[in-house]
């Protein structure tokens, strides 16, 4: 962790995402990077073209058998801190919101496109972890909220290979 944030331990969510990462039938290694948002704004204008920060980043793996690595994920600890007062839970919990949402990216979904395939996903993994609202659920309610609440993953074909 880059950034810290009150109440989440490093070893709490290793924990979490190894068994988020067995819920989502996701074989690989996964980097969790969790920064400042002013790093999650450089990645997203980097490889997605968008100039604004983001809660949650996830780089699918183009080689996941060569390199035993499923892909990386950024989290931003002020967005996750925010979205954590915002739906009143701690900052443990929305880490692992935003680890869930970029897992279930890295394992090729895609909410934009998958008629709503990624929610149910999202939906059952979450009551399965213990986890609060899902990020779709939450984000379709809240369509017109603030920025910094958009998730995507980036493919490695876009973001070169630079790492």
């Amino acid at each position: 962790m880059r950034t810290r944030l009150p109440g989440a331990s490093q070893s709490a969510l290793a924990r979490f995402l190894a068994r988020a990462q067995r819920a989502a039938g996701l074989d690989g290694s996964i980097n969790v990077m969790i920064t400042s948002s002013r790093e999650l704004r450089a990645l997203n204008r980097r490889y997605r073209g968008k100039d604004e920060p983001t809660d949650v980043l996830s780089f699918p793996s183009t080689s996941r058998i060569a390199t035993g690595s499923a892909g990386d994920i950024a989290i931003s600890a002020a967005i996750a801190a925010q979205n954590a007062r915002h739906y009143d839970h701690s900052a443990s919990e929305e880490l692992k919101i935003l680890m869930l949402h970029g897992i279930l990216h890295l394992a090729g979904y895609d909410h934009e496109r998958d008629n709503g395939r990624m929610d149910r996903n999202e939906q059952r993994f979450r009551r399965a972890l213990g986890l609060p609202d899902s990020l779709i659920a939450r984000n379709g309610r809240l369509a017109s909220s603030a920025k910094g609440t958009r998730r995507e993953s980036v493919s490695r074909k876009s973001r070169g290979r630079t790492r």
